[in-house]
C-alpha cells in the first residue's frame, strides 16, 4: 500500500509516458527493393527518373551536354584541337601557318611579281627562324661554324633596318614585321649555303653567285618593304642598308675565317 515517492528508480504512471517502447523502428529512408533494370546505377531510386536516365557508357549520345566527347586517336592529335567547333589549330595559335609561309617563300623566290601591300599583315618568325638555322646548318657542313655570327649579323642588322625605315616613313612598321620581312629574304642566301657544302665558292664561280644571291636578297626585301610602307620613289634609299645586310652573309657565306685554309 505505501510506496516510496522518494526512490528515482520507482517506474510511476507519469514516466511511463517517456519510457513507452516504440512500436516500429524510424525509417529515414524508404525500403530498398530490387530492382530488375541492370541498367540502373543505384538500386531503390526514385521511379520517378526510371527510364529517362541512359544507359551506362552512353554519354556522347546525351542530349544534354554541348558537344561530343571525341574518341581516342593517335598521338598526332596533340596538334590539333581534336574536333572542338570553332577552335582554330594549334599550330595557327602557336603562328605557324604553313600556307602563309609557302606564300611568302613564293613571293621571295619571284620578286618580279606584283607585290601585295597586305602580304605582311600577319607577320610571323616561324619562316625566318627555319631558314637561318638551315643557313648556319648547311655552313656548319662546308666548316664554318658560324651561328654566331649569324644570329648577331642578323639581329645588329634587324634593329639597324628598323630604325631607317621608321625614320624614313610616315606610316612606320614595327621591329617584328622588319625581322620577319629580312629572314624571309634570306631564301636564296639559304641556297648559297646548300651550294657551298658541295663546292667550294673562294673563287670567281663563288663570288659572282654570291653577287647575284645579294641583289635577289636586296630586291626582294625592298620591293616587300616599299609595297608595305607606300613609299616607291624611295626603293633606292631603302635598298642600300638592306644590301650592306644580305652582303654579310654573303661574306659569310664565301670566307671561311681561317687564315691558314686555303
Amino acid at each position: 500500500m505505501w510506496q516510496d515517492t522518494t526512490n528515482p528508480y520507482t517506474a510511476s504512471s507519469s514516466q511511463n509516458v517517456y519510457y513507452q517502447p516504440a512500436q516500429e523502428p524510424l525509417q529515414f529512408y524508404a525500403p530498398v527493393t530490387p530492382s530488375s533494370d541492370q541498367n540502373t546505377f543505384y538500386p531503390g531510386s526514385r521511379p520517378s527518373l526510371d527510364g529517362h536516365m541512359p544507359p551506362q557508357g552512353s554519354i556522347t549520345q546525351s542530349a544534354s551536354f554541348g558537344g561530343n566527347i571525341p574518341a581516342q586517336a593517335g598521338w598526332w592529335t596533340a596538334f590539333g584541337t581534336g574536333g572542338i567547333e570553332g577552335e582554330p589549330p594549334l599550330l595557327e595559335e602557336l603562328g605557324i601557318n604553313f600556307s602563309h609561309i609557302r606564300m611568302k617563300s613564293l613571293t621571295v623566290l619571284n620578286p618580279l611579281q606584283r607585290i601585295d601591300e597586305h602580304i605582311m599583315d600577319d607577320a610571323d618568325l616561324a619562316g625566318p627562324i627555319v631558314f637561318c638555322f638551315f643557313f648556319a646548318l648547311f655552313l656548319l657542313f662546308s666548316g664554318k661554324p658560324t651561328f654566331g655570327y649569324i644570329y648577331g649579323v642578323g639581329l645588329f642588322g634587324s634593329v639597324s633596318i628598323y630604325t631607317l625605315l621608321n625614320l624614313m616613313s610616315e606610316q612606320g612598321i614595327d621591329a617584328y614585321r622588319t625581322a620577319s620581312v629580312l629572314g624571309y629574304c634570306l631564301l636564296p642566301m639559304v641556297g648559297i649555303g646548300a651550294i657551298s657544302v658541295m663546292v667550294r665558292l673562294d673563287d670567281t664561280f663563288g663570288y659572282l653567285l654570291a653577287m647575284i644571291s645579294i641583289l635577289w636578297c636586296t630586291y626582294a626585301a625592298s620591293g616587300i618593304f616599299v609595297a608595305v610602307l607606300r613609299m616607291s620613289e624611295q626603293r633606292l634609299l631603302v635598298a642600300y642598308p638592306v644590301g650592306l645586310l644580305y652582303g654579310c652573309f654573303g661574306l659569310l657565306s664565301i670566307f671561311s675565317g681561317s687564315p691558314g685554309d686555303k
